[in-house]
């Protein structure tokens, strides 16, 4: 099997890539939703020998932008599945504040900026707030924030657990995710084709001897993955630079660790064989993203109004997309 490699950096292209994660904004508000529309799979689509030629060497690029972060808004809180509250003494450097029934722990860090801003991480809320101004506004600013403060503090108290959660041991019977939902695997010794997924039972039938080891498994099951996506991106792409109106020049699978795709000026396309664990629309809302690259090299708001013109669904699936982190993806 043929592993992709990383392509060495030269100073002569520009490239846009979709990160992994973005960073967390100071404050976001907008009316985004959090559930995803079903995806048009388009009309039948052209036999995969009339693509685009696979080139799996990209250009290198001296400049990657960052996916800038997205603006969401705060659903309804469940009461019940807040974080708990903090027991003894606030840390040392952090002040407590009560919301209600919940109480919260913040660090507070002092600027030269004119607003007070907010940044809910893995260590939970910080506070930036001007040196004029006082605890109690900054506390009464805490308050007027409070459902969109405590909403980031469960969003990450929930990924904090996922990544707490074992991960799948391959063996006969494990689940991977693909596209979306879980496949059984299955160890078949002496079967004719060596990985087969049937449809109707969910399972990905692999042809291994009875003595094969854990990572022959994995070199068969990742083989497979990215010969499927293969196919499937070139078929996305196509519907979607259609759409759009542009012609990419070439694209290829990537094993990024930190991006789901990238996009060079001179139209060469990579994309992410691990998005192929996702449900299709988070894997169209990477494709139109890097296409929209082809008419705005940059993340205004002149690019974000090209991929909403391809795929209006972009802000929930970009949210969905985000929300899944790569501790709770199996292990190649």
């Amino acid at each position: 099997m043929k592993l992709l490699r990383k392509p060495k950096t030269q100073p002569n292209q520009l490239l846009l890539q979709l990160d992994l994660f973005a960073p967390e904004p100071e404050q976001a508000e907008s009316s985004a939703p959090s559930v995803i529309p079903a995806v048009d799979p388009g009309p039948a689509l052209p036999s995969p020998t009339v693509q685009p030629p696979l080139i799996v060497t990209p250009a290198p690029v001296v400049h990657a932008a960052p996916l800038p972060p997205p603006v969401i808004a705060a659903p309804p809180v469940p009461v019940n599945t807040l974080v708990p509250p903090p027991t003894g003494r606030p840390a040392d450097g952090k002040r407590r504040i009560h919301l209600g029934e919940h109480t919260i722990d913040y660090a507070l860090l002092r600027s030269k900026r004119r607003t007070i801003g907010f940044l809910v991480s893995d260590e939970g809320l910080r506070v930036t707030a001007p040196k004029w101004v006082t605890i109690a506004e900054i506390d009464n600013a805490i308050r007027e924030k409070q459902r969109w403060i405590l909403t980031k503090l469960n969003e990450r108290r929930e990924r904090s657990a996922r990544r707490l959660q074992p991960q799948m041991q391959w063996r006969d019977g494990a689940t991977l995710p693909y596209l979306g939902n879980d496949i059984t695997l299955r160890i078949r010794a002496g079967q004719r084709f060596g990985v087969q997924l049937d449809e109707q039972t969910r399972e990905l039938c692999v042809s291994l001897p009875g003595d094969a080891g854990e990572q022959q498994l994995k070199d068969r099951v990742q083989g497979w993955l990215q010969a499927r996506a293969e196919e499937l991106f070139g078929k996305r792409l196509m519907i979607y630079a259609e759409k759009l109106g542009v012609t990419y020049r070439s694209y290829a699978l990537s094993s990024a660790t930190t991006q789901w795709g990238s996009c060079t000026a001179d139209g060469r396309i990579r994309l992410n064989w691990r998005l192929m664990h996702f449900a299709l629309p988070l894997i169209d809302y990477v494709i139109a993203h890097e296409l929209a690259h082809l008419r705005e090299m940059n993340h205004g708001p002149q690019f974000w109004a090209t991929v909403q013109s391809i795929f209006p669904e972009f802000e929930s699936a970009k949210r969905a997309l985000r929300d899944n982190a790569p501790e709770t993806l199996p292990i190649f």
